[in-house]
């Protein structure tokens, strides 16, 4: 069968490989899959040389964004023929650490976790793959394809879970949400504080084109300004540029007793001079929570299972910009202005 595949760092290398069927140790579920998502990760690995392959192995297979119908399936596995899912990203650490003994593999203390696609396994981007049905999560059929999204908006939904989580240390109850960046994370996360009742802002530096049209329908204020500028006090900011200098301007925004989540990470070269004294003052005297998240736990994909169920689909939709063949997948590393979500198809792996 085919599978996308790249040398880490060198994306030259980038290409369809042929692999031999996906072996029962990886799961007791065969999947067929439907969609492969394509993101920042992705190009990173390709560019930068982030992702590890599996142990003896040059090529990493990518996909850990995946939605895949189910083709076999033990009769005790809670799933059929049929069924829509996704793959859990993460492997808890083997040994294992005391947060992966409790299921919350995204807070693995020992850093001896793998992660399919990325880090020392293989991900979903081949035709068939298989799954344990622990770390496979079930998509409405209603949703279809759209289920491809799940992946991204589970590191959303832990970022509000962890945000709400911190604020129930006192009195909270937010009413404005400012979300940085108008990638597909910072949409999903519009769309998630929109489903929270939450008045929501989306900043971000594109000033034409489908970012502002979407975040306009999902009835969200969409900025195109400094951080400064802005005309709001947020209790909740997902930070979704990893740009230091916004990092600091919207903590300095935040209301007091305000949670800021970052998301993002960026790999700009720029150096810029930020008074790390004046953020601490304004964290300590305005009670302020600022804190970092990566990956999501299990009940984060079943978080966002809901969400996504519970959006326009045709929002939803517009998210996926361009839709390439197994045999093009090589065109999503470069991402144009318009794009917001690439996908594979490996149902044309011609």
């Amino acid at each position: 069968m085919k599978a996308i595949a790249i040398v880490p760092g060198r994306p030259e290398t980038a290409g369809l490989v042929e692999l031999p069927e996906p072996p029962a140790s990886d799961g007791s579920l065969l999947v067929q899959t439907r969609l492969i998502g394509m993101c920042g990760t992705d190009r990173e690995i390709a560019a930068d040389g982030y992702g590890v392959p599996p142990p003896g192995e040059d090529r990493l297979v990518l996909g850990h964004e995946s939605l895949g119908e189910v083709l076999d399936a033990p009769p005790d596995s809670g799933f059929a023929p049929g069924d829509l899912v996704v793959g859990v990203v993460r492997r808890p650490d083997p040994l294992p650490c005391p947060a992966c003994a409790a299921d919350e593999w995204d807070m693995c203390a020992t850093g001896g976790f793998v992660e399919r696609g990325i880090l020392g396994q293989h991900g979903y981007g081949s035709e068939r793959f298989r799954v344990d049905p622990r770390f496979a999560v079930p998509v409405a059929p209603a949703l279809g394809d759209l289920g491809v999204l799940l992946e991204p908006v589970s590191i959303v939904a832990k970022a509000f879970d962890h945000a709400e989580k911190i604020g129930a240390r006192a009195w909270f109850q937010p009413r404005v949400a400012l979300i940085t960046g108008a990638g597909p994370i910072g949409l999903l996360a519009a769309l998630l504080a929109c489903q929270r009742g939450l008045e929501t802002h989306v900043l971000d530096r594109a000033t034409e084109g489908a970012k502002p049209r979407l975040v306009a329908d999902l009835g969200a204020d969409y900025h195109c300004v400094s951080v400064e500028e802005l005309p709001i006090k947020p209790d909740i900011v997902i930070e979704c540029t990893g740009v230091g200098q916004v990092v600091i301007d919207a903590t300095h925004l935040a209301a007091p007793g305000a949670v800021v989540a970052l998301l993002g990470i960026s790999h700009s070269e720029r150096v810029g001079e930020a008074r790390l004294d004046a953020l601490n003052k304004d964290l300590v005297l305005g009670n302020k929570v600022m804190f970092g998240a990566v990956n999501a736990a299990r009940r984060h994909y079943d978080q966002a299972a809901d969400a996504l169920a519970g959006a326009d689909p045709g929002w939803l939709a517009r998210l996926i910009t361009r839709r390439l063949s197994m045999r093009e997948w090589p065109a999503a590393l470069e991402k144009s202005r318009e794009d917001i979500k690439i996908v594979i198809d490996p149902t044309d792996a011609a």
